[in-house]
């Protein structure tokens, strides 16, 4: 009869001073991973250095052209396009824009614009019991200068989003979200209709400066503004800085199309510097009528530049 196979296992001596077997390394970790209390923490001790007076107040200064960088880069823009100081090189500013930093339009005025709305929050924000944050870049405040808002109001708007942000600066978003309920709650409807002669009242609105007394034909209505048409240009403005004139029909009609010989006039590249005093002077004459002077003075700077104005019936 067979006999089984033995079940007993077979003993191997370990001579002394050997390492123990890798499985009971492995078993001792598995306990201590087991038992957390017996678990060994390494921490690395990270050296903390005082900053000196000096550093203290360099980093303060350096901290403080990081946050002013925009502020500062719109004030410069401002005071180049106020001042004309592109006049030597460029016909316009926007094409100084483009042409020396690469700005589009929209990207010049918007630096601009964030500098007017930078320095309203300076003055409305209040300034006892914290300090607000300020903004850091134009794109925080993109929505705010682009909304018609009362600088009062652009204020509110900041501080409302700092405390949507957890009392830190906020992103765009967020002043966006701000605005949008702001507007929503003050909705008034826009009271313009196109076709309307408005003066344009400049008030804070930097694309507006050396406007003032304007007067212009309302091409478009939108929901808060309106797109007015003038004899150098076409300007999108908010209804508050418009000021209508209460024409009848016929002066309406008068003024459009007095209006589109000014800006026929103003295309001719060639023209006299003297030209410019003429259409400046009509520009600004918010009247449905010409002087006899004034009319022989058009029609004769006209036929200078060959152009023709047939009076367009309505």
């Amino acid at each position: 009869m067979n006999k089984p196979p033995s079940r007993r296992k077979k003993v191997i001596p370990v001579a002394s001073g050997e390492p123990k077997p890798a499985t009971d390394s492995a078993a001792e970790n598995t306990s201590e991973q087991d038992n957390p209390v017996s678990a060994t923490i390494t921490v690395t001790a990270v050296e903390v250095t005082e900053l000196t007076q000096e550093e203290q107040s360099l980093r303060l200064h350096l901290e403080h052209r990081v946050e002013r960088a925009f502020l500062e880069a719109g004030q410069a823009l401002m005071e180049l396009r106020d001042r004309r100081l592109y006049r030597s090189t460029h016909r316009t500013f926007e094409e100084y824009c483009r042409d020396r930093f690469n700005y589009s339009r929209d990207a010049a005025y918007l630096k601009i614009s964030a500098t007017v709305v930078y320095e309203n929050l300076q003055k409305f924000l209040p300034t006892i019991g914290r300090q607000i944050p300020m903004p850091t870049n134009e794109r925080q405040l993109r929505f705010l200068a682009k909304a018609e808002l009362e600088p009062a109001v652009q204020a509110d708007v900041w501080q409302q989003a700092v405390e949507q942000a957890g009392n830190k600066i906020p992103s765009g978003r967020i002043v966006k979200d701000v605005v949008d309920r702001i507007r929503e709650r003050t909705k008034v409807p826009n009271p313009y209709h196109i076709g309307e002669i408005c003066i344009l009242l400049p008030k804070d609105d930097p694309d507006l400066r050396g406007k003032a007394g304007y007067w212009g034909v309302v091409t478009y209505v939108g929901e808060y503004s309106c797109t007015v048409q003038t004899w150098d240009s076409d300007y999108t403005v908010k209804i508050e800085h418009l000021k209508l004139l209460e024409l009848l029909d016929e002066d309406c009609r008068f003024m459009q199309q007095l209006c589109l010989r000014l800006r026929q006039l103003h295309q001719v590249a060639s023209r006299d510097s003297s030209v410019d005093w003429l259409l400046q002077g009509l520009g600004k004459q918010a009247k449905p009528y010409l002087s006899s002077l004034q009319a022989k003075l058009l029609a004769f700077v006209e036929r200078e530049y060959n152009l023709v104005w047939k009076q367009q019936k309505n």
